[in-house]
Order: C-alpha cells, then structure tokens, then sequence
C-alpha cells in the first residue's frame, strides 16, 4: 500500500487539504497528516484541523508521495520551514512523487523540484520563475510531480494522486462512489 505524507501549516487551504485527504484515504493509500507543529491548524477559513502527528514525527519514516495544500499564508509557511524544503529534495532525489496545489508549487519551486519541469499552480504562483513551463490546465503531471491550480481543481488534482499511486482502476472506482 503507497503511503502519503501531507503536512498541513496555519493558513492552508481546508478544502484542498481535506478533500485530498479524504480521496486518498477511499483509495486504501494510507495518509498521514502531520501539522509543522503540535496541536491544531487553523486553516484559511478558520476551519480547526487536527493533524495525525508532528512533521517531526512523520519524518521519522518514508513516504511514496508528499503532497502539499496550498492557501495563504499556509504555502508561505510551508515554503519557509527548512524540513520541507529538504523532505521535498529527498523525495524528488529518491524518483518518489511530490506534489502541490493552488499557491504550493510555488514550494516545490523553492526546493528546485520544478527544474525543466511543466506545471500549473494558482493564477501569478509561478510566475517569474525561470526553468519551469507553466501551464494553465487544472492539473499538470509531470514525470513524478503533479500540480494543480486551486480549490476548484482539488477532486481532479485528488484522482491524478490516486491514478499515480494506485492505477487508474482504482480512480474510476472512487471517482464512481462521488457520483460525478
């Protein structure tokens, strides 16, 4: 079974994170969601979320994908909290998938992970970044990273992370129990 690590900071995107959460997990991918602190978050719009574990915790094992919410401030502090950056690098070093959402590829920018790559991020995210193609489509698979642009786009950004991990069997089966 893949494992999922999605870490979750104050000021992220509910929508993103839970829905992302939620569709992996009717996957059967086993998700761990690690809060950049202890205790709860308080995402974008005031919705309290509560984390399975500490990043510091969940760095203590490895993962088939990162996947990273996005929301503002939420990337913001994703993007300046050293252990991701370094997790994200690790990970792409590895050929293990990352991934990111709305205002967070501007993160996996950071971390040098969009080199040479094609993506897609919320409307200015990637802009004036040099060595990154980027597109406008609400979902962007590239090799071993997968971007999308924002809350609108987060059930198909979810069944792009299930496809990759589990097959595309296994996305029809869940994207068949969401009566689309």
């Amino acid at each position: 079974m893949a494992r999922v690590l999605i870490p979750l900071a104050d000021g992220c995107e509910e929508l993103e994170a839970v829905t992302v959460i939620d569709l992996l997990r009717r996957a059967g991918i086993e998700v761990t969601v690690a809060g950049l602190k202890p205790g709860t978050v308080q995402a974008s719009r005031g919705v309290q979320l509560v984390p399975d574990t500490t990043l510091d915790t969940a760095l203590q094992h490895d993962y088939d994908m990162v996947v990273l919410p996005g929301g503002l401030p939420g990337a913001t502090h994703l993007r300046e909290d050293p252990r991701i950056i370094a997790l994200l690098q690790k990970m792409a070093a590895a050929g293990r998938y990352t991934a990111a959402i709305c205002a967070a590829p501007r993160v996996l920018a950071e971390a040098g992970v969009l080199q040479g790559k094609q993506a897609t991020g919320y409307p200015g995210t990637l802009d004036g970044l040099s060595g990154i193609r980027v597109s406008s489509a609400p979902v962007v698979r590239d090799g071993k990273v997968l971007t999308s642009r924002g809350p609108g786009t987060a059930m198909d950004f979810a069944l792009a992370l299930i496809e990759a991990l589990a097959g595309e069997e296994k996305r029809r089966e869940v994207e068949a129990g969401l009566v689309r």
